[in-house]
């Protein structure tokens, strides 16, 4: 096969007509010609640390709606499905993704769980750690996200990562606004990578101190605008990534949309397509083409650098995707999950309040981190209740892997007026989170995630909204773009029906359970303080 473009050299910053011929799956030779062309011959986009579970769809899915829109390969952690599944969980991954052309590269979990202070479905140890990063299949060491332990020198951890060294592969970080001291130390373990920066002075930080920082931007934590403007001094030291990414958006676009806000911004071009498609390859040694001689035929054609719409791509030469259309046929896949809680009773949500004075946690739009500040109890009968007037809502998590009481708090920023919304995404152990209005409207949207064994679920009165994820509870083996109309759907009726502001509801929702994110979360065990990393009661005494 031979592609005639305007053809991208990112390595020797040129561009220049020629044609570029492919055998058996690489490149055979790159040629200079005279001539011109309306578009443009380059690598394909790596997203350089992405959750495939965040998007509900298992790889395979995935992939088909990705490689529209360019993406070529991923930095993938299947940290999600391992807290529910553990190892079979991250082989039902890599085994999914190997039916498929895009280059999906996953990492070995090392938090399963994430923290001591919630129930996930499984624990995977060093032992197991060590099995996985022996596996060829398995590229690096994902997200250390427990920082504290790095920090504290805890035994198990700095096994973790001692296995990895040893064998060579790359350790992921995870360390949000962990500054001065704490951040010499925790890269000082061997800690590469930060894609949890949310300020422009803590990616600084980082990258001075020699780490490589992936610029953010995803469905609900969006740290482009934060720290665009290291990318023209650190090009060679920054990637891109979407981290966790909803099937709705992915229908918009990928990593292509990073790469044209970057030029919109005024980055360089080069620069631009070094930290879109060459550096993740290079610091993952991935097995993926930057469009020299002899490289695996990993490449796409777009139309301009200014919105990076693309025409083709091809993956090892084939043709995957044209003008929007995909050419990956969709896979069959078993259904592996871990659910065994009951259906609840309105009874299970009542709180007795216990003071005049709760903490409350406070969402905030567009990230994963939290706010907290103190409200007086709306009471009724001796139970604390929502008061929906001024947003504080009843907020439970619910041990899907046992039938135990569900744990309350109170949440703000989420803004219904009535019903509730439900969902078994809950980053990281993936226990049923539900917000709402009233006990009853709760216990409905919990149970109808309980009769799915999985999903997302929204109630508005004698309307019920449901989208089943039966694989693991988290994904679904559905079409990717079915799955993006029904979750849309239901992402409208939250914001229509029930009031909802925030611009994506249930990925907001997901992280209020990350006790890793500091500040106030919620997990199965109860108010987590994730600044202090302890747990905290929801009622108080005083204001401190």
């Amino acid at each position: 096969m031979t592609i005639s473009a305007n053809i991208i050299d990112i390595p020797n910053r040129q561009i220049f007509f020629g044609e570029v011929t492919t055998q058996n799956g690489k490149i055979k030779s790159i040629e200079k010609k005279e001539g011109k062309s309306d578009l443009y011959l380059m690598p394909g986009f790596v997203d350089a640390h992405v959750h495939i579970e965040s998007s509900m769809l298992i790889p395979s899915e995935f992939a088909r709606m990705a490689v529209t829109h360019g993406t070529v390969a991923t930095v993938s952690d299947p940290h999600e499905i391992a807290n529910v599944m553990g190892i079979e969980g991250v082989y039902f991954m890599i085994e999914n993704g190997k039916q498929v052309p895009l280059k999906f590269n996953f990492g070995a979990p090392s938090c399963v769980p994430a923290t001591s202070f919630e129930t996930a479905g499984a624990v995977i140890g060093v032992d197991g750690v060590k099995e996985m990063l022996e596996n060829p299949n398995i590229k690096y060491l994902a997200e250390m996200m427990n920082y504290p332990g790095v920090l504290f020198d805890d035994k198990e951890v700095m096994a973790k990562i001692a296995v990895a060294k040893e064998l060579g592969k790359p350790i992921d970080g995870h360390a949000p606004g962990v500054r001065g001291v704490d951040a010499k130390k925790y890269i000082s373990a061997g800690i590469s990578t930060d894609h949890e920066c949310f300020t422009y002075e803590e990616a600084l930080e980082k990258l001075q101190l020699g780490m490589k920082i992936l610029i953010r931007e995803g469905s609900a934590a969006k740290n482009f605008d934060a720290l665009i403007d290291l990318l023209p001094n650190y090009a060679d030291r920054m990637m891109f990534c979407s981290d966790d990414k909803h099937p709705d958006d992915l229908i918009e676009g990928h990593i292509n949309q990073l790469a044209a806000r970057a030029v919109a911004n005024g980055c360089d071009i080069f620069d631009v397509l070094q930290v879109a498609c060459i550096n993740p390859v290079e610091h993952y040694n991935l097995e993926v083409g930057q469009l020299q001689k002899g490289d695996d035929a990993d490449f796409i054609l777009v139309h301009d650098f200014k919105n990076f719409k693309v025409k083709a791509t091809y993956i090892n030469g084939e043709l995957v995707a044209e003008d929007g259309k995909n050419f990956i046929q969709p896979v069959e896949s078993k259904i592996i999950n871990n659910f065994f809680t009951e259906k609840k009773s309105p009874n299970d949500f009542q709180l007795k309040a216990q003071s005049d004075q709760i903490q409350v946690i406070k969402a905030i739009n567009g990230e994963i981190v939290t706010d907290s500040f103190f409200s007086k109890t709306k009471i009724q009968n001796g139970f604390a209740i929502s008061d929906v007037e001024n947003d504080i809502l009843k907020m439970t998590v619910v041990n899907r892997y046992k039938n135990v009481e569900p744990i309350m708090a109170f949440i703000n920023n989420f803004n219904l007026e009535k019903g509730a919304i439900a969902s078994c995404v809950g980053h990281d152990s993936h226990n049923i989170i539900a917000i709402g209005t009233d006990d009853e409207a709760i216990c409905q949207a919990v149970n109808l995630i309980i009769e799915n064994k999985g999903g997302i679920s929204a109630i508005c009165e004698d309307v019920e909204k449901v989208l089943p994820l039966p694989i693991a509870g988290i994904m679904t083996n559905a079409d990717g773009y079915q799955v993006a109309q029904d979750y849309s759907a239901i992402d409208l009726f939250v914001k229509k029906e029930l009031g909802c502001t925030l611009t994506a509801p249930f990925m907001t929702l997901s992280f209020m359970a990350l006790l890793v994110i500091p500040q106030l979360k919620l997990s199965d065990l109860g108010l987590f303080n994730g600044e202090k990393f302890c747990f905290t009661p929801v009622f108080v005494t005083e204001k401190t």
